[in-house]
């Protein structure tokens, strides 16, 4: 059996879109997978099975266990034997790991997956001491996978003479198939799932709210750095902004469906799969212009465009959803179907299963 060596960050229970993707293609593929990753908490083993991958963990529980995988994962994975393929969840640690595995094994052809969501900018302002490095885990890679058209051109950009395939991340439909919570609905409701970092544009969809009729609520599930702050910036508005807090997806898909429209203004984004499970579960949705959104929604079509950092704008956009049931129809519909046609993860795991 094909043997492929992973690395990755961070995996499960470390919970991210990139380790839900490689956690459902791995279950669709009869390959052997093996995964060498930082261990990052110290409650989690060093070494365990997870659905079909034998999950390797390196360090001690702490953050540099992510500069220790740099170092210490090609070593790892010489422990462990043989290797047909190794795949590279994102350029970041991960990358670095698999750059130096590919440098002592040349024979092994090297599959990098871009899942980045950060801008250009915010990475470089991580890497811009090691750039030549960093830009030959571009130049190294035998194949690429892009989860967006954008993050297939900033490949290009940084020297990738590879081929590269976009193939999007995907939504699990039968976890998003839920009836609605009708206990919770009161009033206009605008939901984000979305991390609580700068990116998202969290702060500008708060301020936003000044614009919208005081019956509108917010609801904000997910967490991050950003927390305390953005609760603070939302005092103002009393209980129509609510901080739900982390919740498994299938309290997500309850909440989705007793909405009545999806927003993350986003400042950068990689896809954006909140869109996606909004869109799946018929939610009409408001995003920016930025990254790999234009890949899902099209304006006016399956979604609204709002602009970057503009308060009065996002709440226009949010207003002809709530106040137009027409349109709130027409994206409704238009959207659900994209994702089905084109976001299954049987689908995305296909694809993925030719190119390893």
């Amino acid at each position: 059996m094909k043997r492929i060596l992973i690395f990755s960050t961070a995996y499960l229970p470390l919970v991210g879109g990139a380790e839900i993707a490689v956690k459902e293609i791995t279950d669709r593929c009869s390959y052997e997978f093996v995964i060498i990753t930082a261990k990052l908490r110290k409650d989690l083993p060093d070494h365990e099975k997870i659905g079909n991958v034998e999950v390797y963990r390196i360090g001690t529980g702490s953050h540099w266990d992510k500069f220790r995988l740099i170092w210490a994962g090609h070593k790892k994975a010489k422990e462990l034997g043989a290797f047909n393929t190794v795949w590279s969840i994102m350029a970041s640690y991960a990358g670095f790991a698999a750059l130096r595995y590919k440098k002592r094994n040349k024979q092994v052809p090297f599959l990098l997956t871009l899942q980045e969501g950060d801008s250009k900018w915010d990475i470089y302002k991580h890497v811009w001491w090691c750039w030549p490095y960093f830009k030959q885990i571009f130049k190294k890679a035998d194949r690429i996978q892009a989860i967006s058209n954008y993050l297939a051109k900033w490949a290009k950009s940084l020297g990738a003479g590879c081929p590269i395939e976009v193939i999007p991340n995907g939504v699990n439909f039968e976890t998003f198939q839920l009836s609605p919570n009708t206990n919770l609905r009161s009033g206009k409701v605008v939901i984000t799932t979305s991390r609580l970092v700068t990116k998202n544009g969290l702060s500008d969809l708060i301020k936003a709210m000044k614009y919208l009729d005081p019956t509108v609520k917010l609801r904000i599930i997910g967490s991050g750095g950003l927390e305390e702050s953005l609760k603070k910036e939302a005092t103002v508005f009393g209980e129509r902004v609510q901080f739900l807090g982390e919740k498994d997806h299938q309290e997500i898909s309850r909440e989705l469906k007793d909405s009545d429209v999806f927003c993350r203004p986003s400042l950068s984004e990689g896809l954006g799969n909140s869109f996606l499970e909004a869109m799946y579960v018929g939610i009409p949705i408001v995003g920016t212009n930025v990254g790999g959104i234009p890949d899902f929604l099209v304006n006016g079509e399956t979604g609204l465009f709002c602009k970057v950092g503009d308060h009065k704008d996002i709440a226009e956009k949010i207003n002809r959803i709530l106040n137009d049931s027409k349109l709130a129809e027409k994206l409704r519909t238009n959207g659900q179907k994209l994702v089905k046609e084109k976001y299954s993860w049987d689908m995305i795991a296909e694809k993925m299963k030719n190119i390893l």
